[in-house]
């Protein structure tokens, strides 16, 4: 990572640190939360303007749903904390919404509103390491304190850009973090075909995780709001069946195919 992206990830994280110490007790623990979800959204050129709007106003959607707050209400404590920012090739300044803890409607449109409000900036490269990374130190920062804790990575292409993403992959999993994917998928012949395999065999990690592909524009909302409420719910899914000339991805695609942009 550059020096500057270094510096403008200290800078959100420390950001994010002070948020996170109002919401904590007078012991330091973090607000009890049923379930810690990070939504890390890709901001990448490959994107054009209409599509990254179109991307961002799923999430809003999602948010403001009200199937969204009944999935949320039906836990244990009755409450979520969603934390939300959008990467490229690195992490931005201003790309980062810190915990939010969503237990009512008006929670959850608030939490919507802010991220409406966010500049647009996106960035070359896809860096889905340094997107897996900095996800993992927001659950780390002890602000909330969930059962369970969800990095929900989205994107149209493979890791070009930071570090081979498995590394980043394994170490968030081997401190119990789930990850799952949305791989979006909507430009048929587009620059990964096999982008779903990709986020299969070398992003998602952990209990119960899963992909769930955003195949068009038309559905992206729906697509956004049915994977938040598996995840907010909990469930485990079926086990995945490889078929038995099962050739394995090779998770260094991204980086074999823009040399130029690997460890940058």
């Amino acid at each position: 990572m550059s020096v500057r992206s270094s510096l403008v990830c200290l800078a959100l994280l420390a950001g994010a640190g002070e948020a996170a110490a109002q919401g904590q007790d007078d012991t330091g623990a973090g607000e009890p939360v049923d379930a810690e979800i990070v939504l890390a959204v890709d901001a990448s050129r490959s994107m054009d303007l209409q599509e990254f709007a179109t991307q961002r106003d799923g999430y809003l959607a999602a948010l403001r749903h009200p199937d969204l707050i009944r999935t949320v209400t039906a836990g244990r404590l009755g409450k979520v904390a969603f934390a939300y920012f959008e990467w490229s090739g690195e992490v931005r300044d201003g790309a980062l919404v810190p915990w939010r803890v969503v237990a009512t409607p008006e929670d959850a449109a608030a939490m919507a509103d802010e991220i409406a409000a966010m500049p647009v900036v996106r960035g070359r490269g896809t860096s889905i390491s340094r997107a897996i990374a900095f996800a993992t130190a927001l659950l780390d920062d002890g602000s909330v304190d969930g059962a369970r804790q969800v990095i929900d990575i989205s994107g149209d292409g493979a890791n070009n850009a930071g570090p081979p993403v498995i590394g980043a992959r394994d170490e968030a999993v081997a401190r119990g973090i789930t990850i799952n994917g949305l791989p979006v998928m909507t430009a048929p012949g587009g620059a990964m075909n096999e982008l779903d395999r990709y986020y299969e065999e070398c992003v998602i990690g952990g209990l119960g995780a899963f992909v769930m592909v955003a195949h068009g524009w038309e559905d992206f909302a729906d697509t956004i709001r049915r994977k938040l409420i598996m995840e907010i719910s909990g469930p485990v899914p079926d086990p995945r069946v490889m078929p038995a000339q099962y050739r394995p991805m090779d998770c260094l695609i991204g980086e074999k195919t823009f040399r130029w942009r690997f460890n940058r």
